[in-house]
Parts: C-alpha cells; structure tokens; sequence
C-alpha cells in the first residue's frame, strides 16, 4: 500500500495512550495495588509488541514485494538515511533536554545517548525522565539489520519453486532467536540480554510474516470474517497476560517459563489485533471506522513525538507539585500529563518530524500528495 493506512495509524495511537497510561499509573502507584485492574494496567507494556510488529510489518513489506512481485528491491542506504530522519531529530530534541535538566553524565555518557546505543552499556545510570528511551536502541538495530536480513531471505527465497513459502520459512528462524536468548538470559542471569534485540526478535518476526502474507494473499475473506473474534480473543489473552502466570508486575525478573509464557502471549496478541487490519482492511467496517477516523489517525501519526515527549512531561510535573514517589494523584497527572504532551507532540510532529523527512525525498522525484510520510518508528516503552 502507497498510502497511510489510516486503521494502522489507530491501532497506533491506542498503543502509544497505553503507553502513557502505563506510565501514570507506574509513577502514581495506581499500578501496584491490588486488583484486577491495577494488574492490566501493568499489562499495557503489550504496546511493546505492536509496535515491533508494525515495525517489521511497514518495513519489510517492500522486501517481500520485490521477491513475490519481482519488483525493485529498496535501496539500502536510502533506507537508512530515511530511518535517521525519521528517528533522531526529534530524539535528539527530547533527550538533549531530558539529560540537561536530570543527568550527570560526562561527555561519553551523552555520546551514548546521542547515538541510540545506552542499550549496551547497562552498567550506567539511567537518565530520570528518559526511562522509555529503551525501546529505541532495539528498533534501531532492527532497521540497520533489516537490509541484510531482506538480502538473505530473498537469496533463499528466490531458489525455490513457491517464493512465499520459503520467505515465510525463513522468517520462522527469528523467533527460535528469541526463544533461545530467553532461554539464555534467565539460565544465565543475564537480564542485559532482554534490552538488545534477540530478545525482541520474534515480534518484528511476526510482522515481517504479516507482509509476506499480506502481499501474497492481500484481502484475506477468512480473516474479514473471523475479525471479531480475533479481537475478541485478543481480549481474553490479555486478561490471562493481567495475571502472575505471565509474571511479576515489578521489576522483580520473572521465571524462565514466565517469559516464554508472556512473550508468546503479546505475540498473539500483537497478531490477533494487527491481522483485522493488515489483512482483511475494510474501509466500510465498525473496526475501520473506530481506528481509522481523522482522530485516531492523527493521534497515529504524532505518537512517536508523544512517545518521547510524555515520560519528561510526567517527571517535570511530580517534581513540580513535589508528589513523593509512587503517590501522585492519578486524575490530575493524566489530565495534565495528556494535555501538555498532545501540545508538545503537535508541535514536534509538525516543525520537525516532517521537515526532517522532506530531507529524505530524492529531489528529481514528483510532487505527491501529502499522503504518506515513511511508517512511523515504534513507540513502545514499559
């Protein structure tokens, strides 16, 4: 598809007010009491997942055209270049401020941050109000690893006599990746691990499994028909994920058959959410209709500056009404937290997500409608 994805954009938006949520919830306590709800509250990290998925899904959909419809393959470096864009400018903006105003780091401490690689260095401080920025290092190995990845799966695909088949095939070995860096990281200790993107891997996986069959098989009637009971099933799966079979909701690290439990539960949830809507689009459906209006896609659109901008915001108004840890007022600091985080997101979105991108278009290129920016980068964060 050349266009935005309206519906994409929704599941989107919904996924980044989860994540902001998450975080309310977290700073005020509300999370960590008793109650069903506080323990599905502490499930809205399944927005991790998504975005991953929609991630391997938008990315590598052109790959997987160029090997079933023989069409040219991107360019690798024009990729990249676009990736950047569409990633560090305002990164740059928000976590320049947020370690101005809340680290100590010295100089390599912000070359780190600078170049998205904190990930890899454990060991250093976390810097206060950047806590989401996690997620970010893990999306940007996945851009810079995707070009050779499409490369191999296209030579392995294009040997056989069903292309579809073998690329489906192919991606299968990413998430044996994750289960046995899951397996790794609790037999051996090594929580590290769960920051770096073997970890991950099987959510873009899924995604990547997503564009194969969405450009094999496009509208998919089954799926069209079985859509409310994908999502109603996503919404029984995330009633068992809200509880202590998939883990704790602190940072106490979970057992080894918890983690494999809650990755293949927010893999299909991820699925059983995206799939109504990658495979079976349907302009004139309820479910189009409630994630695909202006609103929601709009919200889709700003979600990364929102992403970015929300964890600061919270940290600056607990510090500004001196709320002491984990006792905030919930209703006040998601009102406020909202509201200042959409202005700031508006902004960003406009003055620098979108001129960053205009860098990116090749200037011999037509005029277009202004359509489709390139896919929005994930904004998960837990």
């Amino acid at each position: 598809m050349r266009n935005r994805d309206a519906a994409l954009d929704g599941i989107r938006a919904f996924a980044a007010l989860g994540v902001w949520l998450l975080h309310v919830g977290s700073n005020t306590g509300v999370m960590y009491r008793e109650g069903m709800y506080a323990w599905m509250m502490a499930r809205l990290g399944i927005a991790v997942p998504i975005f991953f998925l929609l991630s391997g899904l938008l990315l590598y959909r052109p790959w997987a055209r160029a090997v079933i419809e023989d069409t040219p393959r991107p360019a690798p470096l024009r990729y990249l270049w676009r990736r950047v864009l569409r990633v560090m400018p305002v990164y740059w903006l928000v976590a320049g401020l947020g370690l101005w105003a809340w680290s100590s780091l010295d100089w390599l401490g912000w070359v780190k941050w600078m170049l998205l690689v904190q990930n890899y260095f454990p060991g250093d401080h976390t810097a206060e109000g950047l806590y989401q920025m996690w997620t970010l290092p893990i999306e940007m190995a996945f851009y810079i690893v995707l070009p050779a990845l499409a490369w191999a799966l296209h030579k392995w695909a294009r040997r056989g006599a069903n292309p579809p088949v073998r690329l489906l095939a192919g991606i299968a070995v990413l998430p044996v990746i994750t289960v046995v860096t899951v397996v790794v990281t609790r037999e051996f200790e090594q929580p590290q691990l769960a920051l770096l993107l073997p970890y991950h891997l099987v959510f873009f996986a899924c995604g990547m499994a997503m564009a194969v069959l969405s450009v094999w098989i496009g509208h998919s009637k089954a799926i069209d028909s079985l859509a409310p009971q994908f999502l109603v099933l996503a919404a029984l799966l995330y009633a068992v994920l809200s509880t202590d079979l998939a883990g704790p909701r602190t940072l106490t690290l979970p057992t080894l058959s918890q983690s494999l439990l809650r990755i293949s539960l927010e893999a299909a949830i991820a699925i059983l959410l995206v799939a109504p809507f990658a495979l079976a689009s349907r302009p004139g459906s309820l479910r189009q209709r409630v994630l695909g209006n202006p609103v929601t896609a709009y919200l889709g659109r700003i979600s990364y500056s929102f992403f970015l901008w929300h964890a600061p915001v919270v940290t600056l108004q607990l510090k500004l009404t001196g709320a002491p840890p984990f006792g905030g007022d919930f209703p006040s600091v998601a009102v406020v937290s909202f509201v200042v985080s959409l202005l700031l997101s508006v902004g960003s979105y406009h003055l620098i997500e979108i001129p960053a991108l205009k860098l990116g278009r090749p200037r011999s290129a037509p005029a277009r409608p202004p359509a489709a920016p390139a896919p929005e980068p994930a904004v998960p964060a837990t």
